[in-house]
């Protein structure tokens, strides 16, 4: 923490902390019930919808903050607060249904992919199949804790059911583009659920293929305040940790650069001066 306004009591300046990514009023009825992407204020987004992307300072409230402990690294921790946040909200959905004997399968071990293998391991008993084009990524993703590798070859969705027998119970696709979602959908079990998490591509599914298998599409946006908190929890527990890479602010285009390319592994964070 830079400063803190004089309304502020929890916070001091030097206090190492993460910051949700939407800076939300605090007294409408979502925010009341925890539901903080549905902050009635709209998105208030530093870098999307604002300034702060990629500065040395940006402001938010207190509301939005985390507090961490006082030996943290928040360099280590940053990508928590986006990658990591989403990953796990859309994990902590899929908890109910991923008890014993369970099965999951993520479809990229990237950014977003390796953090959620990790959560479904700390959080569920399940098996875990990490699906990626990349072998390096598979490498990650079973550092991370999967407990399978499945290469993105074009006959990915039959081994996942040889691997499961029926299919997974559950198919977080951390991708999200055109020629990952009906291929996810297909390494499903009968009455599964897809989550999608990561986007750009069109959901475009024959309605008899859901209806038939009774299956359930989820969407997932970035989780709320607590799911921030609990995930925090988890990494200070060393039960999830971050694949980064980091740059310095002045060389934040090389590092789009290298993600354009494909050369990031996990994530990459630039860390101001």
């Amino acid at each position: 923490m830079h400063a803190v306004g004089p309304a502020v009591g929890d916070l001091a300046v030097g206090d190492p902390v993460i910051c949700h990514p939407n800076l939300t009023c605090g007294h409408c009825r979502a925010c009341k019930a925890g539901d903080d992407m549905r902050c009635a204020a709209g998105p208030s987004l530093p870098g999307l919808t604002g300034a702060g992307g990629m500065a040395e300072l940006f402001k938010t409230n207190a509301r939005a903050t985390v507090k961490l402990t006082a030996d943290a690294a928040p360099a280590e921790l940053a990508a928590l607060a986006d990658a990591g946040l989403a990953a796990f909200h859309a994990v902590k959905k899929a908890v109910p249904a991923l008890g014993p004997g369970s099965s999951a399968v993520a479809v990229g071990a990237g950014g977003l992919g390796h953090i959620g293998i990790q959560c479904l391991k700390a959080m569920t008993p399940a098996t875990v199949i990490a699906v990626d084009t990349s072998t390096d990524a598979l490498k990650l993703a079973l550092h991370c804790g999967a407990d399978h590798a499945v290469v993105a070859d074009g006959q990915q969705a039959q081994q996942v059911r040889d691997l499961t027998g029926s299919g997974a119970d559950a198919a977080f696709d951390f991708v999200g583009e055109d020629s990952t979602i009906a291929d996810t959908v297909a390494m499903l079990r009968p009455g599964g659920t897809y989550y999608l998490v990561g986007y750009g591509g069109m959901v475009t599914l024959p309605a008899l293929q859901l209806v038939l298998g009774e299956i359930t599409i989820t969407g997932n946006l970035i989780g709320t305040s607590t799911d921030l908190a609990d995930l925090v929890t988890l990494a200070g527990q060393g039960r999830v940790g971050l694949q980064s890479t980091r740059y310095p602010l002045e060389s934040a285009l090389d590092a789009i650069n290298e993600l354009r390319h494909g050369r990031i592994r996990g994530r990459a964070i630039l860390t101001p001066a």
